[in-house]
């Protein structure tokens, strides 16, 4: 059964995409620690990040970075935070969260419950800040 991510990836379900190449996705995520929280995806399923090939693993790095610069000219902050965590979905994906203090990346605090709007504000925002 496709993961959650693979859904969004094939466009079954609606996610505010932030970039896209033909290995890598990049979509906010929906209740995230903070605003401007996006995730980044391999758009081949595979479980677990370290079970990525050498060069899957050190382009979804570079890709990553791509989204990170431009997330931190979108999103006030200080750092953008790096978190692999890989036991809520079962598809490899790499958590970017803006941080103005270490308290912004624990995953044990209350998510935010943004609206469809405020999703799309922000997304609109990085995309627009990309290089």
């Amino acid at each position: 059964m496709p993961s959650v991510f693979t859904k969004i990836i094939n466009r079954e379900i609606p996610g505010q995409i932030i970039a896209e190449d033909g290995q890598f996705i990049a979509f906010l995520d929906i209740v995230p620690l903070v605003m401007g929280h996006t995730l980044v995806v391999p758009k081949k399923e595979v479980d677990y990040i370290f079970d990525m090939d050498d060069d899957t693993l050190a382009a979804i790095s570079v890709f990553a970075k791509k989204v990170a610069v431009a997330i931190k000219k979108a999103v006030p902050c200080k750092r953008i935070g790096v978190a692999v965590i890989g036991l809520e979905v079962p598809h490899a994906h790499i958590h970017l969260v803006p941080m103005n203090s270490m308290g912004d990346i624990n995953f044990a605090n209350p998510k935010l419950k943004p609206s469809a709007e405020e999703l799309a504000s922000v997304a609109d925002k990085i995309r627009k800040a990309l290089i």
